[in-house]
């Protein structure tokens, strides 16, 4: 199975509050997300991670890391700012040159939204980055439409990763 989400901000204290996430502590968010995560994902999945994965220490991160199931790609985010090589250290599959286009299901992969124009024809922008805040909130609606996007950070996927099945649902919907 295939599996997206972004912005799960492991390590990253002030997030709680910037996105109200119902957390008193970065532990309790961190094993919180570990579980939604592993509930959904099996250690042969595979999932996109679309960003903003830690801001914590090299061990942390490495050990955050190895207690999520699947084989996870990145596709690095504005708060991953370390090289893609230290990613790969972790255990990543990094994708360098977002965004990223998978022609077999018609999605455009990337952290941040990317803008109508950019968008094939009959694809969509699987994204993070907006949390939990409306796409139109943040960007033009001239340039961008809810209809060619779907946002997968947690703070509106219930804190797991959205399969594959799921995002086609949506853009049959």
């Amino acid at each position: 199975m295939i599996y997206f989400i972004s912005d799960t901000h492991f390590y990253h204290e002030n997030v709680i509050k910037y996105s109200k996430r119902p957390f008193n502590s970065i532990e309790d968010m961190n094993n919180y997300i570990v579980k939604k995560w592993n509930e959904v994902v099996s250690p042969n999945d595979t999932v996109y991670h679309l960003g903003d994965f830690s801001l914590g220490s090299d061990n942390e991160n490495k050990e955050i890391f190895n207690r999520l199931n699947g084989n996870i790609i990145l596709v690095r985010g504005n708060h991953d700012e370390k090289s893609a090589k230290y990613y790969e250290n972790i255990g990543f599959i990094v994708l360098t040159h977002a965004p990223i286009v998978i022609d077999k299901y018609k999605i455009v992969l990337s952290h941040k939204p990317v803008p109508d124009g950019k968008i094939p024809i009959d694809y969509i922008n699987i994204h993070g980055h907006i949390h939990n805040k409306k796409l139109n909130d943040e960007y033009d609606s001239r340039f961008y439409s809810g209809d060619k996007h779907i946002n997968v950070s947690v703070d509106v996927t219930n804190y797991k990763p959205v399969s594959l099945d799921e995002i086609k649902c949506k853009v049959k919907d």
